[in-house]
């Protein structure tokens, strides 16, 4: 505990009364540890869509500009007046950003678990992870294999365990298959990846051909183009197909939800027994997981009365299925941090950088 490090820089994000976002980066003390703590040094995380709410604050980019200096840049930007509403519970608070990370344990409580992390690389789940360093509950880390780096172990929470928490909800719920959006994204390849070893039948909509090839080159068997003018009998036949009554959205507005429920009710129609007024009995269900595309969801109630639309989220389905699940869901990613869970980036930025 000799070298125990002072501070570190921290990237906050603050929303003011009068609608501006401020994003600065921040000198934070580093206290001393409880027994069950331990002082993570952060060497990566990612900028996934699910931080850049809490980033940006539903600011209009366009407004930004940038003071500070080289290393201690700051962003300001106005945030719409019909948006500064909805920001109230955050008013004037600066608050840390970063979902998930990955970096080495430099410093660790009394407790033996805490202890056993000591100089060990770990990727973790807590908030604040966009910065030098994190203090963290033991529990709040995932330690990595010989040889993993702090990247390679920065996004092991977030889209590994949504990936296999979209699985598991699918077997718990009494489907057999399962419709994923947005499915070219790093936790769209490692669904499928998922699917494939574990013959999970899964159709997969994108929206441009270069992402029907991403998939098609990890063996994907089912992908549909949105763009594509016959995007409905693609759905449709695929559904077929794979028996997929289940689906996880990550547009959230928009129609693609409604287009889901109506090419499943299409595909239970025809494989109906008899005709029914009210549709057919097959349950459809589509949970909204994320929110790309910010307008309304559009619902034109074209698929019977055998159907849902709710939300689903990664914190709530871990408490449901416990601590003994979770934690093998958890070492099923270590495990396999370079293989199916392995993420790709399209750019390596500095924590300043990142401003």
């Amino acid at each position: 505990m000799s070298d125990f490090p002072n501070s570190g820089l921290q990237l906050q994000s603050l929303v003011t009364s009068d609608g501006q976002l401020k994003l600065t980066l921040e000198e934070v003390e580093n206290r001393a540890l409880k027994p069950d703590q331990v002082l993570l040094q952060v060497q990566a995380s990612p900028i996934n869509p699910s931080d850049l709410g809490m980033l940006l604050g539903m600011a209009d980019l366009s407004t930004a500009s940038q003071g500070g200096t080289a290393d201690r840049p700051t962003v300001t930007a106005d945030i719409p007046s019909g948006l500064v509403k909805h920001l109230a519970g955050r008013f004037d608070q600066a608050m840390p950003v970063g979902n998930e990370g990955g970096g080495i344990v430099v410093a660790a409580g009394e407790s033996d678990e805490a202890q056993a992390l000591l100089g060990k690389t770990v990727g973790a789940l807590g908030g604040g992870m966009y910065g030098q360093y994190r203090t963290l509950k033991y529990h709040q880390c995932l330690p990595m294999n010989d040889g993993v780096t702090g990247a390679e172990a920065a996004s092991c929470f977030v889209n590994p365990l949504t990936a296999l928490g979209m699985v598991e909800t699918m077997r718990l719920e009494g489907y057999s298959g399962l419709i994923h959006t947005a499915a070219a994204s790093n936790l769209g390849q490692m669904l499928q990846k998922i699917c494939l070893n574990e013959d999970v039948p899964l159709v997969n909509i994108v929206r441009k051909q270069e992402q029907v090839d991403i998939l098609k080159a990890i063996g994907a068997p089912h992908v549909c183009n949105s763009s594509d003018e016959n995007f409905t009998e693609q759905l449709t036949d695929a559904i077929a197909a794979t028996g997929a009554y289940v689906a996880f959205d990550a547009t959230g507005g928009g129609e693609l939800a409604n287009h889901i429920l109506a090419s499943m009710e299409r595909t239970a129609i025809k494989t109906a027994s008899e005709y029914s007024r009210y549709g057919s009995d097959q349950h459809k269900q589509v949970y909204i997981y994320g929110g790309l595309d910010t307008g309304p969801t559009v619902l034109r109630r074209s698929y019977g009365m055998s159907w849902g639309i709710g939300g689903w989220l990664l914190t709530p389905f871990l408490q449901k299925v416990g601590r003994e699940r979770d934690a093998e869901l958890r070492q099923k990613v270590a495990d396999e941090i370079r293989t199916t869970f392995a993420s790709n980036y399209t750019a390596e930025v500095s924590l300043a950088g990142a401003l």
